[in-house]
């Protein structure tokens, strides 16, 4: 029988402070074509509003293959319920025999997505960032600021969202945040988008808009823009004249992003072409530039690709 292991046993076993380069290692094979990635799987519910995402995949002569299945129902928390919920199934790649069972509840993909936000940053922020402005006010917005943390010395943060009272909350707990306190970051809300982009040189948006939250001309030169939020077909974040206008957009699977994302949105409307989006593991690996002056407009588009989920579901092996 496969053992099963509980969220309460896998923050246990999960190394937090290898995360980032876990998931940097992932996407290095991923742009070298180490790795099969099957399509995302999707489902969508109306009544109550949901979806469902299936992510599978296996790296090249490693020990296992890995599939994840992730919801969100997103008035469960009126309910008093968990928005999110989740498992992930590990399988040995040599007899086909299910291993593990990590009942995660999205932990784990809330870990990673995370961190591939800490990935994008490391290699396409400017080299000084005073400040740090996160679009969203949900887990995932919180925890990418946690996660930048680790790799940019901004001393502030600002937070916007279309809810005072989420933003409110959200800055309350950030204010708690052992990551923050460690960095010795100080949170505000921010008036407006206009303000965060004015004031801020790397912006996160998490958000599952349908219209965009950022455009062209609230961002100055010399920003980075990682945009996490869409993650399924009509999100979109990001006007499609800010990609027209940046100088270089990233994404962490091409396949993906030319079907979901920011960037299909910008194709689909001329503004770019395939030929203008490097991946995220050829940054990393220096196959391809990314940022090359400080005073760059770079966007990462970040879908979520299943190496994440194989990357971190292999931690939680190995701890066992």
């Amino acid at each position: 029988m496969p053992e099963l292991v509980t969220l309460d046993e896998i923050r246990l076993l999960l190394d937090t402070n290898s995360l980032i380069d876990e998931i940097e290692a992932g996407f290095v094979l991923y742009s070298d074509g180490k790795v099969n990635v099957p399509p995302v799987g999707f489902m969508h519910f109306d009544d109550p509003p949901g979806d469902v995402h299936i992510k599978y995949g296996s790296i090249q002569d490693d020990d296992y293959w890995v599939l994840k299945v992730a919801s969100g129902f997103y008035q469960n928390p009126s309910l008093g319920l968990q928005s999110s919920d989740g498992v992930i199934l590990i399988f040995s790649q040599r007899s086909g025999a299910l291993e593990l069972v990590l009942h995660d509840r999205c932990w784990l993909t809330d870990m990673r997505t995370a961190a591939a936000g800490a990935v994008a940053a490391r290699h396409l922020a400017p080299r000084k960032i005073d400040n740090v402005g996160v679009i969203g006010t949900g887990v995932q917005a919180r925890m990418q600021l946690e996660m930048l943390c680790s790799v940019v010395e901004a001393k502030s943060a600002l937070i916007w969202g279309r809810n005072e009272a989420k933003v409110g909350k959200m800055i309350g707990e950030l204010k708690l945040s052992a990551a923050l306190l460690a960095a010795g970051m100080e949170v505000r809300a921010a008036e407006s988008v206009e303000e965060l982009a004015d004031q801020s040189r790397l912006i996160v948006t998490a958000t599952s808009a349908h219209e965009p939250v950022l455009r062209a001309d609230q961002v100055r030169p010399g920003t980075h823009i990682t945009a996490m939020g869409s993650d399924d077909d009509g999100k979109q974040e990001l006007d499609v004249a800010l990609l027209g206008k940046a100088d270089r957009i990233v994404a962490d699977s091409v396949s993906q992003c030319s079907k979901y994302g920011e960037c299909v949105h910008a194709i689909n409307a001329g503004v770019i072409s395939l030929d203008d989006i490097a991946e995220l593991g050829a940054v990393v690996s220096g196959s391809t530039d990314g940022r090359t002056s400080d005073d760059q407009i770079t966007i990462a588009d970040l879908t979520g690709v299943a190496v994440q989920d194989i990357q971190i579901a292999k931690m939680i092996a190995r701890a066992l």
